[in-house]
C-alpha cells in the first residue's frame, strides 16, 4: 500500500513538471512569436510614418509641416491613450488572466 501511493506521488510529480514545462515552452513561443511581431511591425510603422510625413509635406509644399501634422496626430493618439488607461490596464490584465487560467 505505501509502496503504491510513493509511486502515485511520483508519478504525479512527473505529470506536474510535464504540464509546467508544456506551459513554459507554450508562453516562451508566444513571447518569440509576439517580439518578432513587435519588431517588424515597429519597422512598418516607422516608414510608414516617415512616407507619410513626406506624402503630407510634399502636398503642403514644406517637408517640417508634414512632419508636424505626424507628430500632432500622434500626440491625439497618446492623449486617448492616457484618457483610457483604466480601461486599456483592466483589458490587458483580463487577457493575461484567461490566457494564464487556460
Amino acid at each position: 500500500m505505501i509502496e503504491t501511493i510513493k509511486e502515485y506521488a511520483s508519478k504525479r510529480i512527473d505529470l506536474l513538471k510535464i504540464e509546467a514545462t508544456e506551459k513554459s515552452s507554450l508562453s516562451a513561443g508566444l513571447i518569440t512569436y509576439f517580439v518578432v511581431l513587435l519588431v517588424a511591425f515597429t519597422f512598418f510603422i516607422i516608414l510608414f510614418n516617415f512616407g507619410m510625413a513626406f506624402l503630407i509635406g510634399k502636398a503642403l509644399d514644406n517637408t517640417s509641416y508634414g512632419f508636424l501634422i505626424v507628430a500632432a496626430f500622434y500626440v491625439v493618439v497618446m492623449g486617448f491613450i492616457i484618457a483610457f488607461k483604466n480601461k486599456i490596464v483592466n483589458m490587458v490584465a483580463d487577457q493575461v488572466i484567461k490566457f494564464l487560467n487556460h
